[in-house]
């Protein structure tokens, strides 16, 4: 290879373009994924309730002799929900302890307590502008997307995706 050459290649390997993402589709997922936090910290569905009616049948054996009733199913579906909702609180919590102070200050007072309260209740709380708030909170749904894998790309012209 040549010298030209050599720096043509290490040009090429160099410039890449990042996708951009698409900021409103984006915090509606990271919205959406508090929302779903929010649920699991306070559900425990009933449709995973064994149900407790009496009924006699008779039920022939499987060709493996297995048998599961109705109330083992709920037992397991029940087992594996929580499990779902224990990981998916986890994942939560590791992403938001991942940003800095004021980032997690924001998004824990906003998303994260039980009781619901607006931006202007929380910046005038502790004390910051509005606009450093909503900066400060942008830059915090943006990590929050990436580290829950929920952020959207904007689509370039001629993509069909």
């Amino acid at each position: 290879m040549t010298k030209s050459n050599n720096k043509e290649n290490k040009k090429r390997q160099l410039t890449f373009v990042l996708p951009k993402i698409d900021a409103g589709a984006t915090k509606e997922r990271v919205e959406g994924a508090f929302e779903q936090y929010r649920i699991y910290l306070l559900s425990v569905p009933e449709q995973f309730e064994p149900k407790v009616t009496q009924s006699f049948s008779f039920v022939p054996s499987s060709p493996t002799n297995e048998f599961r009733s109705f109330t083992e199913d709920a037992a397991i579906s029940k087992v594996d929900y929580e499990i779902e909702q224990e990981r998916y609180i986890q994942k939560v919590q590791r992403a938001v302890n991942r940003l800095s102070y004021q980032e997690r200050a924001i998004i824990i007072k906003r998303y994260m307590n039980e009781e619901d309260v607006c931006d202007y209740e929380i910046y005038n709380d502790i004390g910051m502008s509005e606009r450093s708030y909503y900066r400060i909170k942008k830059r915090a749904f943006y990590k929050l997307a990436l580290a829950l894998r929920v952020e959207v790309y904007e689509q370039e012209e001629g993509d069909t995706e």
